[in-house]
């Protein structure tokens, strides 16, 4: 998928946490967590820049996913030494972290291409080959399914539906 796919992706797997948080009293970290889902939406593909890297390699793989989501544990960790809060940062970041990853994976995994899930492990890729990364119609489809996911989630936490 290209980036409005991967965004819309981002989006669709963060609606259910976003409407999670914000209806338990953490509107804050639903803010912070969607806002670093979509930043780093394009993560995995940081590989198109590393020469040393195979495209859909290592970067496409549940192990990055869980180093990803390493990094945002110890984001998290730290964070918990300045900013209290009645849940665990370190888990939140963890959270954030690998459901970043996962949510460009599943996006790459309706591509032909498909993805290496079990990288070192396995090189066989998982694809459902609904459309292909450069498709339109599936991109802003994608996009416009997320959007109307964010928007719902919204809706309904804030007393709109």
């Amino acid at each position: 998928m290209y980036k409005k796919g991967h965004l819309g992706v981002s989006l669709l797997v963060f609606g259910p946490v976003g409407y999670t948080l914000v209806s338990n009293g953490y509107s804050l970290f639903a803010f912070v967590g969607g806002l670093f889902m979509l930043w780093f939406t394009m993560l995995p593909d940081i590989d198109h820049r590393l020469p040393i890297l195979k495209h859909r390699g290592p970067t496409h793989s549940l192990l990055f996913a869980g180093v990803v989501g390493a990094i945002g544990w110890a984001v998290g960790t730290a964070a918990e030494s300045v900013i209290s809060s009645s849940f665990s940062l370190a888990t939140f970041g963890f959270a954030i972290g690998s459901l970043t990853v996962l949510a460009h994976l599943l996006a790459d995994t309706l591509t032909p291409a498909g993805v290496p899930y079990l990288w070192p492990l396995s090189g066989r890729t998982v694809s459902v080959s609904l459309a292909n990364a450069n498709s339109q119609i599936a991109n802003s489809g994608l996009f416009g399914l997320g959007l109307l996911m964010t928007l719902g989630w919204v809706a309904v936490v804030s007393g709109w539906l």
